[in-house]
C-alpha cells in the first residue's frame, strides 16, 4: 500500500483557512488556491486540481505531481523545496543510478549513422548515396550491445512523447533494423533471453511510433514481431504489454471486440505479471468494454485496474512500464469513463480522472498531457461548461502545436465535431478554427 504523505498533509493544515482563519485550510480550498496560482502565474486556464486530487497526493498515490502543481504547492504553503511537501521523483532517481556508468558513444554513433536516411532530402541525399555505409552488425552480441538496444528503446519513448511518432518515425526504423540484426549473431546461450527481450521491447516501441504516426499496417508487423520476440525470451510481462498495445490498437480502429480478446489472451497466466502490468490489462479491458457500452463491466474493469495499481512497487516493474504511473493510470482510467459520461454517465469522475492525468503528467510526456487536456475538453463541452471547455481546448492546442501526432490530430478532430453544438459563441467558433488551422498543417506533414 502507498505510504501517505504526512508532511504535506501536515503542511495544510498548518495554513490557515480563507474562509474561517481559526480553520486549517481544506483540500478544496488548496485546490482552488493551486488552479489560481497556476492560471496566475503559467496561463493555464484549466482546472488541474480537485479536493479528490490533493486527497491522492495526501495519501501518497501520488509521489510527483507536475512541475506547475509543484510550484503551486510550496508557493502556497511556503514550502522552499519539493522534499519539504514528502515529493519524491522516485523513478527519475532509480533512471539516473542505472544510467550513471553507461557509456553512450558507441549508441550515439550508431543512431546518428542510422539517422542518416530520415534526415537528408534531395539534393544532399544525392550527394551521400553510396558514401554513407550501414553500421556493422557485431559477429558475437554480448551484453554491451543488450544494453545499447535497451538505452535506445528508452531514448525512443522519450523522443516518440515529447515530439509525436512523426518525428522519429524512419530512425527508429533503422536501428529496429540493425538490432533484429543482432538475433542472427553469436550469443551465449545465457543471454538469448535477454537478447530476444530486449529487441521486442524495441519492436514494440517502434511500433507504437507507427501507429502514432498513421501507419496502422506498418505497427501491425511490428507488434507481431515484438510478440515473436517476447514468447521465445519467455518474457510474460513483455508478451502482456505487446498484446496491450495490440487491444489498443484494435479499440482505436474501431475493433472493441477484438481488443477485448487481445486482453484477455495478455491476462492468461496473470500470476507472472507484474500488478502495473496487470493495472494496464483491466484498463485495456474497461476502454473495449465501453466502447461496446457495456457500462457495468466497464466500471469493474476500471475497479479491479485501481486495486492492482494500488500494489505497485516501482522498484519491481520492467523497464518497459517505467511510465506508468499514477498520472499515466488516471489517463488510462479517466478515458473510458469520459466516454461513458458522453453517453449520460455522471462526468465528475472522469473529468477527476483526466485533471489528475493533466497535473501529474511531466512536461516532457507533451503527447500524454496533449491527449488528456483534449479529451478533457471534448468531455467539457459535452457535459459541462462549453466556455470552460474552451479554455481547456486552447491549453490543449497550446501543447499540441510541438507535436507531430495522428493520435492527438484525431482527438482534436473529435473535440471539434462536439463543439459544433455551440458553435454559435464567438468563442467556440475560434476554438475550431484554431483547431483546423493546426490540422491542416498536421494533414500536409
Amino acid at each position: 500500500m502507498a505510504e501517505a504523505n504526512d508532511q504535506l498533509r501536515a503542511a495544510r493544515e498548518r495554513t490557515a483557512s480563507l474562509a474561517n482563519p481559526s480553520h486549517a485550510l481544506t483540500r478544496q480550498e488548496l485546490a482552488e488556491l493551486v488552479n489560481k496560482w497556476v492560471w496566475d502565474h503559467h496561463d493555464e486556464k484549466v482546472v488541474l486540481a480537485t479536493a479528490n486530487y490533493i486527497g491522492r497526493l495526501e495519501r501518497g498515490l501520488i509521489r510527483w505531481p507536475g512541475e506547475c502543481c509543484r510550484e503551486a504547492l510550496r508557493a502556497i504553503l511556503s514550502a522552499p523545496q519539493d522534499s519539504d511537501l514528502g515529493f519524491v521523483n522516485v523513478r527519475s532517481q532509480r533512471a539516473a543510478v542505472r544510467l550513471e556508468n553507461v557509456d553512450r558513444q558507441p549508441l550515439l554513433r550508431g543512431a546518428a549513422a542510422l539517422g542518416v536516411g530520415a534526415l537528408v532530402l534531395g539534393p544532399l541525399a544525392a550527394l551521400l548515396e553510396g558514401r554513407i555505409k550501414p553500421t556493422p552488425i557485431p559477429r558475437r552480441v554480448g551484453p554491451t550491445e543488450i544494453e545499447q538496444t535497451r538505452i535506445a528503446t528508452r531514448a525512443f519513448q522519450a523522443w516518440d512523447n515529447a515530439y509525436g511518432g512523426g518525428m522519429v518515425r524512419d530512425t527508429v526504423v533503422g536501428q529496429l533494423l540493425w538490432s533484429a540484426g543482432l538475433l542472427e549473431a553469436i550469443c551465449p546461450d545465457k543471454l538469448h533471453d535477454e537478447l530476444h527481450s530486449a529487441v521486442g521491447d524495441l519492436a514494440q516501441q517502434a511500433g507504437l511510433i507507427a501507429v502514432d504516426a498513421g501507419a496502422q499496417e506498418e505497427g501491425r508487423w511490428m507488434y507481431s514481431f515484438a510478440l515473436d520476440c517476447a514468447e521465445k525470451a519467455k518474457d510474460w510481462s513483455l508478451r502482456a504489454d505487446v498484446l496491450s498495445t495490440m487491444a489498443k490498437q484494435a479499440i482505436a480502429t474501431g475493433q472493441p471486440d477484438e481488443g477485448l480478446t487481445l486482453a484477455e489472451l495478455a491476462l492468461v497466466r496473470s500470476d507472472r505479471l507484474t500488478a502495473a502490468v496487470r493495472a494496464q490489462l483491466h484498463t485495456d479491458r474497461g476502454r473495449a468494454l465501453a466502447r461496446m457500452r457495456r457500462v457495468q463491466e466497464t466500471l469493474t474493469a476500471i475497479g479491479t485496474a485501481d486495486e492492482h495499481f494500488a500494489h505497485v512497487i516501482p522498484g519491481n516493474e520492467p523497464p518497459f512500464m517505467a511510465n506508468y504511473d499514477d498520472a499515466h493510470h488516471a489517463q488510462l482510467t479517466g478515458q473510458p469513463l469520459a466516454e461513458l459520461a458522453i453517453l449520460g454517465r455522471d462526468p465528475s469522475e472522469a473529468a477527476d480522472r483526466l485533471a489528475a492525468a493533466v497535473a501529474g503528467h511531466t512536461e516532457e510526456k507533451t503527447r500524454s498531457r496533449a491527449l488528456c487536456l483534449t479529451k478533457l475538453a471534448s468531455l467539457t463541452m459535452v457535459t459541462g461548461d462549453p466556455l470552460q471547455a474552451v479554455a481547456i481546448g486552447h491549453a490543449a492546442l497550446k501543447v499540441a502545436g510541438t507535436l507531430r501526432s495522428r493520435r492527438v490530430a484525431h482527438d482534436l478532430r473529435k473535440l471539434s465535431s462536439h463543439a459544433t453544438a455551440h458553435q454559435q459563441l464567438d468563442e467556440v467558433a475560434h476554438l475550431r478554427h484554431r483547431i483546423n488551422t493546426l490540422l491542416l498543417r498536421t494533414d500536409s506533414t
